[in-house]
Formats: C-alpha cells, structure tokens, sequence
C-alpha cells in the first residue's frame, strides 16, 4: 500500500517513470544473470520538461561524445523530433528516458554486467536515490548542464584521458582512452587525500599522499587463469609471520593431502580437509601480510618466491597481491603518523606470530586501466592481462535507449 501511496502523490505532481522504465535504465543489465549492484536501485524521476531544459539536454548529450559515449544511445534524433511538437507528454516521457539514462552513464558507468571482469568496488546504496533528487532539482531549475557536469569523476586521471581522447583521432587509442574512462566512471566519487592504489595492468602498488604518488613497489598479480579482483578495502594492521590459510580452490588445484609441505590437515564437515601452512621460510605469504575485509581471501602480503619480481610480466600469482619489500611499506605506514617501529623490528626478528595496527587506516583500491596517469600527453600504457578492454568496448557500445525503454506519463 505505501508503494501505491506513493506512486500516486508521484503521478499528482506531473510525469514520472514507470517500474519498467527503471528496471531498464537504473539496471541495465536486466535479462542478464548478474544481481543489480545495490547502488542502482530503481527510483522514480520526473519533472516538466520546458523548451529551454530541453535544449540544455540536447547539448548535454552533445556533449557525451567527449566522455567516450555515443550520442545516437540517448536517442537524440527521437527528442529532437519530439521536441518539434512543442511540450507535452511526449516530450516529457521521451526527456526523460533519456535524461535518466545519461545520468546513470556518466555517474554509474554505462557497462553495467562487469562480475565477469571482477569489478567488487561498490558504490554506497543511497547514491541512486541522491542522484534522482539532483535530477529532479535540475530539470525544475533548468541547470541540465551544470548536474551533468557534477555527475562525472573530477580525479585528475580521469580529466586527462578526457584531455588525451580530445587530442587524437586514432581509433584503436581512441577506444582505449574510452575503456578507461568507462573504469573511471564506475569508481567512487572520493578516493580521499591517503590510499594505497594497486593498478593490477601496472604490477605496481603506489603510496598516495595528499592525492600524489609518494612511494611505489612492484607487485605480482593474479595469473589469467586465478584473476585478481577489483576491489576497495581498508586496511589498518598486519601481520608478522602469518598462518596461511589455503583456500579451497588452491587445496584441489595444488593436489593437496596429508603430510606434504609441511601443511596442517584438519577434515571438514564436506569430506575435504581445512589446510593451514604455519609461519617460516616455506609460508606462501612470507613475512608479512596486510588485512584486507573481502570474501575473497585477497590480501597484500610477502612471498618466499622473490624471483618473481624480476619479470616484466608479472600476472602469476592465485589472485593476491605479492608486493617487494612489502617489510618497507610497512615500516612507512608506520613511520607516516608515528607508529612504533621498535615493536616491528622486534616483531621481525622473532618467529612468533604478531598483529601490528596501523596509527591510521588506510583505503587500499585495486584496479584496473590499461591507460593511467595525470599528464594527457604522457599517459602510461600497459598490456591488458585479462583481456578486459575488448570486453569493455562490446558493452559500451551496445544497448541504445528505446530498445528496453518505455516511459508512462500518469497524470
């Protein structure tokens, strides 16, 4: 009842999307097997279009080609058309489609079914809901093109793919700079000033101070085969001379059973065994291991195996980040705010296990661009190890509005 309530105070104020409208636009993966992200919920928008608004959101869509979107997916020729008939219904509903459509584009990322790609970083729930009450104002205030402009990443990375996709008329760069704005798109809007930022293309984990690059250390990422998910995780302590608990899928892979390697067997309720590998020079996460709050069992840890590191190529891992002289990062996470060095050192030199905090927590974020830096003329280019990019510009270039998009105009 309170739904129904609510549609209807909804329909006494003027136009609005319909349920159908939504499971489209807002998730646009509908038909797919993938869950709708919780950051796009279905919420209604709506508002009267006037000739000026209009014209403001024909240049808005304009526009999108300089972000790496085709116009023609926001059913330009149809409100142009529309338009030609004066306000109405019709406009409003077409307006609409495609007002909501851009919106969720350029704040959310138009690829949508990205499971496949290992894309885990989540956008806080309440954004949909933000983002169609900005919507709202702006069609009621006639500011179209000052919402969208706020609707986009403001990182500098992002500003100079922008920049660089300006500059050339290549098309194979100009896909490239497209398949990572699309990436940037489905970020947080806020990384903050302090992060650890781990491009997975890259094999480098960089310490972000004040928004710059202070340190970086080179790292061994998933192998195609155990990819490295993408995801956003704080991190506030690690541990000195961890037990490493062995996933599952790398027991079975690894052929694992009783007696070998020095592993601890103990049986499970499924017929299986729960395999620990205690602290010393053989333990898989070597010396040191960063927490990270994720279901996936990925973490920043040490490795016995440092000549790994020696490669250009370095996706070999089973999905954990691997970081060289990951003993100095620690020691700079902790000399950054005053942490007790003494107590690493002595952690250090003794075999017993240890949990160290952090003076502060830190945002760890890893990601993935081919394509990354702040400078448009001097982008830093890397091979795509999971082949993503190709996958990405299928996707960005499909589903144009009208197809899925029905709007009701309920008085």
């Amino acid at each position: 009842m309170k739904g129904l309530e609510r549609n209807a105070a909804l329909a006494r104020r003027g136009v609005f999307l319909s349920v159908a409208v939504l499971a489209a636009v807002w998730n646009p993966s509908i038909g797919s097997t993938q869950q709708p992200d919780p950051a796009e919920q279905r919420v209604p928008v709506g508002g009267r279009w006037s000739a000026e608004a209009v014209g403001q959101l024909v240049k808005v869509i304009e526009s999108a080609r300089a972000e790496g979107l085709d116009p023609s997916a926001y059913n330009l020729v149809g409100l142009r058309q529309v338009a030609e008939n004066g306000q109405g219904p019709a406009l409003d509903a077409v307006a609409d489609a495609a007002a909501v459509q851009l919106a969720h584009d350029y704040y959310f990322g138009r690829v949508s079914d990205r499971d496949d790609m290992g894309w885990m970083i989540q956008r806080p729930a309440y954004e949909p809901q933000e983002l169609a009450k900005g919507l709202q104002q702006a069609i009621a205030s006639g500011e179209i093109r000052k919402f969208y402009a706020s609707l986009l990443p403001s990182d500098p990375r992002y500003a100079a793919l922008r920049e660089a996709l300006a500059q050339t008329d290549d098309p194979s760069l100009r896909d490239r700079l497209r398949v990572n704005m699309e990436r940037w798109r489905w970020m947080p809007r806020g990384l903050g000033d302090d992060y650890l930022y781990v491009n997975v293309p890259s094999y480098k984990l960089q310490v972000m101070t004040d928004g710059a690059s202070v340190a970086s250390y080179d790292v061994v990422v998933g192998a195609p085969k155990t990819r490295t998910p993408m995801l956003a995780s704080p991190t506030n302590s690690f541990v000195v001379n961890p037990w490493w608990n062995v996933p599952a899928s790398i027991v079975k892979s690894s052929n694992l059973r009783p007696g070998k390697g020095g592993y601890q067997f103990k049986a499970s309720a499924n017929g299986g065994y729960a395999v620990r590998q205690p602290p010393g020079p053989r333990n898989a996460l070597g010396k040191i291991k960063f927490n990270l709050a994720n279901d996936q069992a990925i973490y920043l840890h040490d490795t016995p195996a440092k000549s790994a590191f020696g490669r250009d190529e370095r996706a070999l891992s089973h999905g954990c980040i691997r970081v060289k002289n990951i003993d100095q990062l620690a020691a700079q996470l902790l000399g950054e705010d005053g942490g007790d060095t003494a107590q690493f050192d002595e952690a250090l030199a003794s075999p017993a296990t240890a949990t160290l905090r952090l003076p502060r927590t830190w945002q760890v974020y890893i990601v993935y661009f081919t394509l990354d830096g702040n400078d448009p003329t001097n982008l830093a280019s890397y091979s795509d190890p999971y082949g993503y990019d190709a996958q990405i510009l299928t996707r960005l270039d499909s589903r144009p509005i009208g197809r899925a998009v029905q709007v009701a105009a309920l008085r």
